[in-house]
């Protein structure tokens, strides 16, 4: 049965539809590109698109009546059975889309996302997130859906807590959010002690954020030799995934998670943001771009995002897949460009992750007395890393310590 469930939801036809304001038609081609690539990720297959440039927007259907039938002639003769806006719509304008397309299913943008991370969701924590954010997206439309909520099927939208919508009612979507937040709270307080642990040993944190499909899976396997799912395609990664790793001097924590895109759901920020609190908190951010592609566009979102989220560490610019460019003209002189796939440039990142610790650190040497052993040993936790040697009257101690922590050893410094 699953064969058969993953065969019919491969061969879905999907046709999308434009909304192009301000005249900006020269964006028509990035905006398409990257909504086929989340309709290839959903499990579809793009059989058509259609677009209007709008001076006004109909309230009803935001397209104009002849450009819809237009599109409809279309959409008939390739027997599409779901239809993407490439934007939000209200709860009237999808059914009456709908409604105009011959009873088609008609999802948003927002859906087929939430769609996307209801496919990829592996762990608790991820899976519960997902249905937070579905429902909260559900609970917002509920008023005036009629047909469109006692629709079941197959397919794109309709994956994940979507597939109960004939069960659920506004009372039981509240209560099953409440219920949601409270286990996101209790599994927040869990990361919570971890990330104290951390502080507590003093391990550094690189935190790998950027662009969905940008390489941040790849470049993580390719700096701590392990074997982390990393795919050509969308938002493979949703769950957070952490390796140790050893940067010269520094014990490091690499931590991977769920990437960004244009235009993402808040709700969907907001059900991640527990999750995302491992990129604010970490002691470094690299922001992996893809050199082949817009990558004003993902590092113009990226650190968008980063601002949403309060990241004041400081942020490395990484440009990877670079295996293929030779010119670097047109890119910011303080990046670092690499190709995490063939490990090309990982030394020069590597420099500049510990150029950027060392910074914030300060080492030097302490010469103790015997009786000034215990006092130091009280405050190791808060090093970096120490080597200590006994002498016939003395013990010196070779540290290396945050400049923030500086105020621990002042008292055994002569």
């Amino acid at each position: 049965m699953d064969n058969i469930e993953n065969f019919n939801t491969f061969y879905e036809k999907a046709y999308l539809l434009f909304p192009i304001f301000n005249g900006k038609i020269s964006e028509l081609e990035g905006r398409y590109d990257e909504i086929a690539q989340l309709v290839k990720t959903a499990g579809a297959e793009v059989v058509g698109y259609g677009f209007q440039v709008l001076r006004e927007i109909s309230p009803a259907t935001i397209f104009g009546s002849g450009k819809l039938e237009e599109m409809r002639e279309e959409i008939r003769q390739k027997d599409v059975n779901v239809i993407i806006f490439d934007g939000d719509l209200s709860p009237s304008q999808a059914q009456n889309l709908s409604d105009f397309f011959d009873g088609i299913k008609f999802i948003d943008r927002t859906a087929l996302i939430l769609d996307i991370f209801a496919l990829n969701a592996k762990t608790k924590e991820g899976k519960l997130q997902v249905e937070l954010a579905q429902h909260e997206y559900i609970l917002s439309r509920l008023k005036g859906q009629g047909k469109a909520l006692s629709r079941l099927g197959g397919g794109i939208g309709t994956r994940g807590p979507g597939e109960t919508k004939l069960e659920t009612d506004r009372r039981y979507i509240r209560n099953r959010i409440t219920n949601l937040k409270g286990q996101l709270e209790e599994l927040a307080k869990k990361r919570k002690l971890i990330s104290s642990r951390r502080d507590r040993t003093n391990t550094l944190t690189v935190a790998l954020a950027g662009y969905t499909n940008a390489g941040k899976s790849t470049l993580l396997n390719a700096l701590s030799g392990s074997d982390v799912l990393a795919e050509d395609k969308l938002f493979a990664t949703l769950d957070p995934t952490a390796r140790k790793i050893k940067v010269k001097n520094f014990n490091v924590i690499l931590i991977d998670t769920v990437g960004f895109i244009k235009d993402i759901p808040t709700n969907l920020i907001n059900a991640f943001k527990s999750t995302l609190e491992s990129v604010s908190d970490a002691d470094l951010i690299l922001n992996v771009c893809d050199a082949r592609g817009d990558w004003q566009k993902q590092n113009e979102v990226t650190e968008g995002i980063l601002r949403e989220l309060n990241a004041n560490s400081p942020i490395i610019k990484v440009f990877n897949k670079c295996e293929d460019i030779s010119d670097f003209t047109n890119y910011p002189a303080d990046g670092v460009f690499i190709s995490a796939k063939h490990k090309k440039g990982l030394d020069n990142l590597i420099e500049a992750i510990c150029k950027s610790f060392e910074e914030h650190f300060v080492y030097c040497t302490l010469s103790l007395d015997f009786s000034e052993i215990n006092e130091f040993y009280k405050i190791k936790n808060f090093l970096e890393s120490y080597d200590v040697t006994y002498g016939d009257d003395k013990v010196t101690v070779n540290l290396c310590i945050k400049k923030i922590y500086l105020s621990k050893i002042s008292k055994l410094v002569k």
